[in-house]
């Protein structure tokens, strides 16, 4: 799978694990979501919420793996601090590909990447619930799926 038929995919999802294996190298493991089924009423001080859904891991899909062999840099914040930014061009929406973003303008002054050197590279967006993952790179991420073990549980 390529990185930008993953732009078109519409659901929720959940950053399980980010880590690099070696220097300069980024594995994020990714959950799809649902959305529960049953209803249920959330109190937030004295006001009961009716009709609230959770969003939960798809325990029945396999894990997904966005492995970039190399970046220029990388970044994770807390969802509950960021904003739209009308000023950001990118296309997707969990998945993302910026053609302008803050980000983009970060790399400028702040590293000597260019497109001389290392070459043209791309800013990657992953908009998972509660994270937000920004990663700069030359070259797309490898996408592969992690395939579920079924533990039976003891009688």
């Amino acid at each position: 799978m390529l990185y930008e038929e993953l732009i078109e995919y519409k659901g929720y999802i959940y950053l399980t694990s980010i880590y690099e294996p070696q220097d300069n190298k980024l594995i994020l493991e990714i959950e799809r979501c649902k959305v529960n089924d049953e209803a249920e009423g959330i109190q937030v001080g004295d006001v009961v919420i009716e009709d609230c859904h959770s969003i939960d891991v798809d325990q029945t899909l396999p894990i997904l793996q966005i492995e970039f062999d190399w970046y220029i840099a990388y970044s994770v914040r807390n969802e509950s601090f960021t904003i739209l930014d009308e000023y950001e061009v990118f296309e997707g929406g969990v998945f993302s590909i910026y053609s302008k973003s803050r980000y983009l303008d970060f790399i400028e002054v702040s590293t000597i990447a260019s497109d001389d050197h290392p070459g043209p590279f791309k800013h990657y967006g992953i908009n998972a619930l509660n994270h937000i993952i920004d990663v700069v790179s030359t070259e797309p991420p490898t996408i592969s799926f992690i395939n579920r073990t079924v533990q039976k549980e003891e009688v």
